[in-house]
């Protein structure tokens, strides 16, 4: 009885926290379509809580772009290169 009170709480628990993260939100959707060079790849990407990171494999060059994901505008860039 008491283990599935707890459980039922729990449960009640996750869903109040989702609906809570979805409702805050704002319901507001960016849009954006980000143009890559010719033959571009895209290795990776990775998300924080204010970052998009798309890392790129560019005629054998490794860079790495960094995104914001309110606005989807880019805010870096990195490249890598090897030493000559």
């Amino acid at each position: 009885m008491i283990a599935g009170a707890t459980t039922l709480i729990a449960i009640a628990a996750v869903i109040g926290v989702i609906g809570y993260r979805v409702f805050r939100s704002g319901g507001s959707v960016a849009e954006a379509t980000a143009l890559l060079p010719r033959g571009a790849r895209v290795i990776a990407t990775a998300a924080t809580d204010d970052r998009l990171v798309v890392t790129l494999d560019i005629a054998g060059a490794v860079e790495v772009h960094a995104f914001d994901l309110k606005t989807l505008k880019r805010v870096g860039r990195l490249k890598f290169a090897t030493e000559p």
